[in-house]
């Protein structure tokens, strides 16, 4: 299941902005269709140009997201959910359901698979996509309303930066899990959720236009590598 929604304020229209030659969402769904691991792909959305471009490269459009699921405070499990039950409803009951990010041009086919199988292999409710942070989060630092800079965790000043525990982070890829955990609304982070660790240069969060630009250099320096191999 492919969230894109048709509200985009920072980048507008984000999901289906040109990103490196194709619409970007052209790009998550080109790699769910590809690990084979589903038996459809939805793609939820509100918008009627989303779905047409949704449906060009493959993607189904069963239902339009109703409106109390579409505006800026829904978080990803409601409309998770929503596509879930839809698919109960109809008398398509899923075992694993799995939301693909429409703005993840990093995702792969490869990674896709790699989480089923930690979702099968842990029996959590949830196998998602992390990486590390690239810089120790017990030493950083905020600015101050007097243009002063403090630390969030002094303590840590003098400690050496390898003898701090290693902080991950949401990659914004992929969340596999189990249908009856998004239907229950289940703790997405929590106890009953393994990782599937991503290397950093394979993750970036695109919410501003700065954003953009780095993703499409990343996204354009690590695809001309693989053709150079």
């Amino acid at each position: 299941m492919i969230p894109a929604r048709g509200g985009s304020k920072r980048i507008p229209r984000k999901n289906i902005k040109p990103f490196c030659g194709r619409p970007m969402i052209a790009w998550s769904i080109e790699a769910a269709l590809a690990s084979g691991c589903f038996d459809v792909v939805v793609v939820s959305t509100d918008d009627p140009e989303i779905a047409k471009v949704a449906k060009a490269h493959g993607a189904t459009v069963p239902f339009m997201r109703p409106p109390q699921l579409s505006d800026d405070y829904t978080g990803t499990i409601p409309v998770v959910a929503h596509a879930t039950q839809w698919m109960v409803d109809c008398g398509r009951r899923p075992d694993y359901v799995c939301c693909v990010y429409a703005t993840a041009p990093f995702v792969s086919a490869d990674t896709i698979q790699k989480g089923l199988k930690v979702l099968e292999e842990e029996g959590v409710d949830y196998a998602f996509s992390v990486t590390s942070y690239a810089f120790p989060i017990q030493r950083a630092i905020r600015l101050s309303q007097q243009g002063r800079v403090e630390m969030f965790q002094p303590e840590h000043f003098n400690t050496r930066s390898q003898d701090l525990e290693e902080a991950y982070h949401d990659a914004g890829q992929f969340y596999w899990g189990r249908a009856s955990a998004w239907l229950a609304s289940a703790a997405l982070f929590g106890a009953n959720s393994a990782p599937v660790v991503l290397p950093r240069h394979l993750v970036q969060d695109i919410d501003t236009a700065e954003d953009w630009l780095r993703a499409e250099w990343m996204f354009k320096a690590l695809h001309t590598t693989e053709n150079t191999l």
